[in-house]
């Protein structure tokens, strides 16, 4: 028998879910049928992917709660679990059977924003609402802004999170939003100084979305929090290397001066390809030998030109490793990088590939490689 492939969907979306839910329905909303809640929810999402699964859970709701969106506020409101552990400081994202309370709220109640906004607030502290609020923000970019100010010193942890991570430029499984890459930066100045880790990876996976945007207000910005020293500086260390690290995979000058590492590296590299032929589901096998022309930080990657099914190459960067080095130091890196052939997110090609060994950023030298699949 194959193995089961798991299915994030069902984890997240199951009868077991659905029936939680009712069960949170049934004590808010008077005459609340919950069996054929349940029954209507679960046959209807069986052929459902996870973000349909949200939006028709939403609709199966309008059936359910009062028409006025007030009173269905209010219903939703006292529905709603206890709020997620506040003594908690990361990880705790909530169950993922309350985002459709955020659809219906972003589907039904953006003509009501100071009751939406309520709301979200209140169920952001059982699972984030960073995909519902995005629509108030593009329409009522000022009005969310402000209060999001007051958020952004909101004791909950939960709330304080949303307030950079609903402004993202580039949220993943979001559309992107009308506002400027430069119009949530004063609420990422009252952010980047929070003790809570769930809320500081908010900021940092922030500045690295403006770092594909604007490259240099990221950098920017990381130095202004360095002269202000308002956060711990192991934090902030921290967050500089997590915002700075798509910056780093292509070798920026500024990023790397910001981590402490020479965009002009003093370091020769010979490059060795153990295999020169691989077979999907073999493992391409390289080494580094490196030499340091003087005491050094270095940041070695490696990049795969992989051919694609047109002939075309596209590179990937891959982290291989940090290191020090004193002047004249010898040191030999080994790597084995499985190239599978089942991979979900690429798919191998026949053709001459290549590696390339990239040392702060510099590219300092490149081998081929086959890959066939006879």
């Amino acid at each position: 028998m194959p193995e089961e492939r798991f299915s994030l969907k069902d984890h997240l979306f199951n009868k077991e879910k659905v029936d939680y839910l009712s069960g949170l329905l049934e004590e808010a909303v008077e005459g609340f049928d919950r069996a054929r809640f349940s029954r209507t929810v679960v046959s209807g999402m069986a052929d459902l992917e996870l973000k349909q699964r949200v939006a028709f859970i939403a609709g199966v709701l309008t059936d359910y709660l009062s028409p006025d969106f007030e009173t269905a506020a209010k219903q939703i409101s006292n529905a709603l679990p206890p709020p997620l552990d506040p003594t908690l400081t990361d990880d705790d994202f909530g169950d993922f059977i309350l985002a459709p309370f955020g659809q219906y709220v972003q589907d039904h109640g953006l003509e009501h924003f100071d009751i939406s906004m309520g709301l979200i607030k209140e169920i952001t502290k059982r699972f984030s609402m960073e995909g519902p609020i995005r629509p108030f923000i593009d329409a009522y970019p000022g009005q969310t802004l402000e209060v999001l100010q007051t958020w952004a010193r909101d004791e909950n942890y939960h709330v304080r999170r949303l307030v950079s991570e609903g402004t993202r430029p580039l949220l993943p499984w979001a559309p992107r939003i009308s506002l400027d890459v430069r119009d949530p930066l004063p609420l990422l100045d009252l952010l980047h100084a929070d003790p809570t880790r769930y809320v500081t990876r908010s900021v940092a996976n922030h500045l690295n979305d403006i770092a594909k945007i604007e490259p240099g207000l990221t950098v920017d910005t990381l130095r202004r929090w360095r002269s202000e020293a308002k956060q711990d500086p192991a934090e902030l260390d921290w967050m500089t290397n997590h915002a700075l690290r798509t910056l780093i995979k292509r070798g920026d000058p500024a990023a790397m001066e910001l981590l402490g590492y020479s965009p002009q590296p003093s370091v020769e590299a010979r490059l060795d390809v153990a295999t020169p032929i691989v077979r999907p589901g073999e493992a391409l096998e390289f080494s580094v030998d490196l030499r340091a022309g003087r005491e050094e930080n270095l940041i070695v990657d490696y990049t795969i030109d992989f051919v694609k099914k047109s002939g075309a190459t596209s590179g990937k960067v891959f982290k291989l490793k940090r290191l020090s080095m004193e002047s004249d130091e010898d040191l030999t890196l080994v790597k084995r990088h499985p190239l599978r052939a089942n991979a979900t997110t690429y798919s191998l090609y026949p053709g001459l590939h290549s590696v390339t060994v990239m040392v702060n950023g510099v590219a300092l030298a490149t081998a081929d490689f086959e890959v066939v699949t006879d």
